[in-house]
């Protein structure tokens, strides 16, 4: 039976530390483009297990992340102590009216219904703030990266989600940013990576099982892969930002 789209949202509870093992950060790059020169406070909403927390606070930023899984927030909690770390969902994140500059949503405007969620933002946003949606897409014009994504991608209803988001009529100027780099990534953790995806979560034991010995026999067997302690992963992180009018 496939899992339904709340199904697979609520499936990251059960694979919080291959998330916070095998998922890759952000680019320095795209973090600047996302927040509006002189802010301060920032929310990171549906934050995971911090993946993009992490680098917000490395600039210097005042952050408060909000995760709807209690695994993934103990997963955030464990990895940065000191960040205030709450649980809420983007239809209600518990903050107040107008209480930060920025707010970011990374690898996870798919899950939110998009009119509820751009109320919630446009409400907690200062006049003039700023939201900023990511994606992190694995660069599959690289042949292994390619193998990879066919292995899990394969039977996948879901479509693809790396579209221009409908943003609410409070939030407007919609920008698009394009940012290609590589990560230095070690060909054994793929199968933690894989691991981590809805759609395997989802799957019975028996069939996740016989998806993730895929990936094994790929790290195995591809010659860019077979016997390499580090390759090169590359990836384009799509981004959009909308300003609160």
């Amino acid at each position: 039976m496939t899992a339904s789209h709340g199904e697979r949202a609520g499936s990251f509870e059960h694979g919080a530390a291959d998330y916070a093992a095998s998922r890759p950060d952000y680019p320095d790059a795209a973090v600047d483009w996302a927040i509006p020169p002189g802010a301060r406070d920032v929310l990171d909403l549906a934050a995971g297990t911090g993946k993009l927390t992490a680098s917000l606070v490395g600039s210097g930023l005042d952050v408060v992340a909000v995760e709807p899984s209690a695994a993934m927030r103990a997963e955030l909690t464990r990895l940065l102590p000191h960040v205030r770390a709450l649980p809420g969902t983007a239809d209600a994140t518990g903050l107040p009216d107008e209480s930060v500059d920025a707010v970011t949503v990374a690898q996870a405007w798919h899950w939110f219904d998009p009119a509820t969620a751009s109320a919630e933002i446009a409400r907690v946003l200062r006049p003039g703030g700023r939201l900023t949606v990511l994606w992190n897409v694995r660069d599959e014009t690289e042949p292994w990266v390619a193998a990879f994504g066919e292995i899990l991608h394969r039977g996948d209803p879901m479509p693809t989600h790396y579209v221009q988001p409908a943003f609410g009529p409070r939030l407007e100027a919609v920008e698009a940013g394009e940012f290609r780099w590589t990560q230095r990534f070690r060909p054994a953790n793929l199968r933690a990576l894989a691991a981590s995806r809805s759609f395997l979560l989802t799957m019975t034991p028996d069939e996740r099982e016989a998806r993730l010995a895929e990936v094994d026999a790929l790290v195995a067997t591809h010659p860019t892969l077979a016997g390499q302690d580090v390759v090169d992963l590359p990836h384009v992180t799509r981004a959009w930002r909308a300003s609160r009018r």
